[in-house]
């Protein structure tokens, strides 16, 4: 499998491409993202998308939410298979992720370890227990400083799932921001930038009586490298489809 690296010179580009070759796939290259100054000299560097997806059966993809319209439209172009690990882009985007999902198999995930899919799977179980009328949902997430999104799509991925279990429309009780008291029903969310923090989201239900919290930290990006590329070895020879981390796991 021909297993190509959007941003291949970049903190989880790097990781992408460790793992890629640990696998035994592949490395075909990447691209890399403007205003990156160090170009690595033992990879092939593709000028753009188009150029990459067209000598690979698989690009793998961490860079930005501005890139996602044109690398949707490029990959589709081609043929090759995409695993989307970028958070923060808009609905329009997400239009476009599902049309290219209509040529190509298209994985994309909030995030890829398989312990935050996992939570992501109890979340939507205990919601589904648990009345709104009775148990608050407070989502808390922590990250490092450089991070743009927030609340991150991970965070946003837990209130989805809360939403699911609770039969809600998610973006009719999802509250991103705070001001006056809660209202019922409503799945808060709180998010907080410093240091190096990897990735550390909580989701409580509390209720008058009693607190339950799930809770997953992420110590290495890594994690989320070895995820992407465990996605990236699922999707080969999948028929075109936009599908989830959940459906890799099995969950």
């Amino acid at each position: 499998m021909r297993i190509g690296i959007a941003g291949i010179a970049g903190r989880m580009g790097q990781l992408l491409a460790d793992e890629v070759t640990r696998t035994g796939a592949t490395l075909t290259g990447g691209t890399i993202q403007p205003g990156i100054d160090q170009t690595p000299t033992n990879l092939t560097i593709f000028d753009d998308i188009d150029a990459l997806a067209a000598a690979c059966d698989l690009v793998i993809d961490f860079t930005h939410a501005s890139a996602v319209s044109r690398h949707a439209a490029a990959l589709a172009r081609s043929r090759a298979a995409w695993v989307l690990g970028t958070t923060g882009y808009s609905a329009a985007d997400a239009a476009e992720i599902a049309t290219a999902a209509q040529s190509i198999p298209v994985i994309a995930a909030p995030n890829y370890s398989p312990g935050v899919n996992l939570v992501l799977a109890l979340a939507e179980r205990i919601a589904a227990v648990l009345p709104p009328s009775q148990y608050d949902a407070e989502i808390l997430e922590i990250h490092h400083r450089q991070k743009i999104d927030a609340p991150s799509g991970t965070a946003l991925a837990i209130g989805r799932a809360v939403a699911r279990g609770r039969n809600q429309e998610f973006d009719q009780v999802a509250a991103t921001s705070r001001d006056g008291p809660r209202a019922e029903g409503s799945i808060g969310f709180a998010s907080l930038r410093a240091g190096q923090v990897v990735g550390d989201h909580s989701l409580i239900f509390a209720s008058a009586s009693e607190h339950i919290t799930l809770r997953h930290e992420a110590l290495d990006r890594r994690v989320f490298a070895n995820g992407a590329v465990r996605a990236a070895l699922w999707l080969q020879g999948k028929p075109p489809g936009l599908y989830t981390m959940r459906d890799v796991l099995g969950l």
